[in-house]
């Protein structure tokens, strides 16, 4: 039984975190005002209830007075032609009516204690939900202007961990860049020091006096080719 108790206590705790997560706080205000309203409602239709039952009331009694005055009146005939009887008779019968009267009265007040009771109690409940409604609509607008924050917040980190990713790549980049101008800058170093022979450059001292000498016998043999071509000798030419 212990196990099952701890059970169902974790199952219920874990349900209220989900129940919480879905719940917003601004619909439960909103429900809480709509019963509210409700119980007013209700206490008003209290109000008009007692207010139309002491009105029937009210008519009755008018009536009743109307027919004691009816049979006072008769009584008064009555003893004018001498029959003390009918007299007598019409005014047990006011007698009667005017207790139906009194009772009404008493009802009559009964109910007017309670319309008062009705309607200080929906003047102090319809004070009550006005403020409740006040502070609803404040809460509710302080509830969404928090929910907005938190929706900007969690884009705005977003956003900053999308920089952050592209705040990376923007320094391996340049890492590499600068790891490209060091080896450029040694290697030119290295040229400039002898160290590396640079195949694209210019040949060295050797090669050049080579060259001007295989040029100067090609041109000296062009040239003693072109006066045995010409009929000179070498001799008159020296002359």
């Amino acid at each position: 039984m212990g196990l099952l108790k701890r059970m169902e206590t974790v199952f219920k705790s874990k349900m209220n975190k989900v129940v919480n997560r879905m719940e917003d706080p601004r619909e439960t205000l909103d429900y809480s005002y709509e019963k509210q309203l409700e119980l007013l409602q209700n206490v008003k239709r209290g109000v008009a209830e007692v207010a139309s039952s002491k009105k029937r009331l009210q008519l009755q009694r008018a009536k009743l007075l109307q027919s004691t005055d009816k049979l006072e009146k008769q009584a008064k005939d009555a003893l004018a032609a001498d029959r003390e009887d009918l007299a007598r008779l019409a005014l047990e019968r006011k007698a009667a009516l005017m207790q139906q009267v009194e009772g009404i009265d008493g009802e009559i007040a009964e109910l007017e204690k309670q319309e008062e009771k009705l309607i200080a109690s929906e003047k102090r409940l319809s004070t009550k939900v006005e403020i409740f409604r006040t502070r609803k609509e404040s809460i509710k607008a302080q509830y969404s202007a928090a929910e907005a924050q938190v929706r900007i917040n969690e884009s705005v980190t977003g956003i900053s961990e999308e920089m952050a990713d592209v705040g990376l790549a923007l320094e391996r980049a340049e890492n590499k860049t600068d790891e490209m101008k060091a080896r450029a800058e040694a290697i030119d170093e290295l040229m400039e020091a002898g160290t590396l022979e640079d195949l694209t450059g210019s040949r060295d001292e050797i090669e050049r006096e080579l060259a001007k000498i295989s040029t100067q016998s090609s041109v000296e043999s062009e040239l003693t080719r072109l006066k045995a071509e010409s009929g000179k000798e070498p001799e008159e030419a020296g002359k």
